[in-house]
């Protein structure tokens, strides 16, 4: 797996090479869709693990059913926002490249 990973990195590299720059914003369009990806991966299990624990602790006691729902979406948001903290970042490099200098 980890040989397809770095051969997929390598002809991304040479697929835009084309100067030196290119080569930089090639390896930005790759580390972007990666961050991203591994972003809304782990973003999807925070979450998943939180709605389960929700779902749990209400069939345990549903009389606290409204609080935990409240902390559970206070989560969630929390969780979202570090995906878009990803995306942003994605987005300055691939926009506003610092590296091009």
């Amino acid at each position: 797996m980890k040989k397809f990973f770095l051969l997929f990195l390598a002809l991304g590299a040479v697929a835009f090479a084309d100067e030196g720059t290119s080569m930089i914003q090639a390896y930005s369009v790759v580390a972007a869709g990666v961050g991203l990806g591994l972003a809304a991966l782990g973003g999807a299990i925070g979450m998943g693990h939180t709605a389960a624990a929700t779902i749990a602790g209400t069939a345990r006691n549903p009389g606290l059913g409204g609080k935990l729902m409240t902390t559970m979406f206070i989560a969630l948001a929390m969780i979202e926002a570090q995906v878009i903290y990803t995306l942003v970042i994605a987005l300055i490099a691939l926009y506003a490249n610092p590296f091009l200098g």
